[in-house]
């Protein structure tokens, strides 16, 4: 049976995230890299459940026309 994705885990800094051995961050077996795979709430946020695509606001021109000069 599959293990549970945990949504907000208590320590997530100590394990990798990369695959579903869910390895100590100082001790990885699957070899995915040489760095452990964050957890999603470490990148997005507490909400990182909540986001869909096209949620997040679209620059306004004036951002874009400053950008491009």
């Amino acid at each position: 049976m599959k293990k549970k994705f945990p949504i907000h885990p208590a320590n997530p800094q100590r394990l990798c995230w990369g695959c579903d051995r869910l390895c100590a961050a100082n001790d990885m077996l699957c070899g995915n890299g040489s760095d452990r795979t964050p957890h999603p709430v470490e990148l997005f946020g507490e909400d990182w459940m909540d986001w869909k695509p096209g949620s997040v606001d679209k620059p306004l021109p004036q951002a874009i026309a400053a950008a491009d000069a």
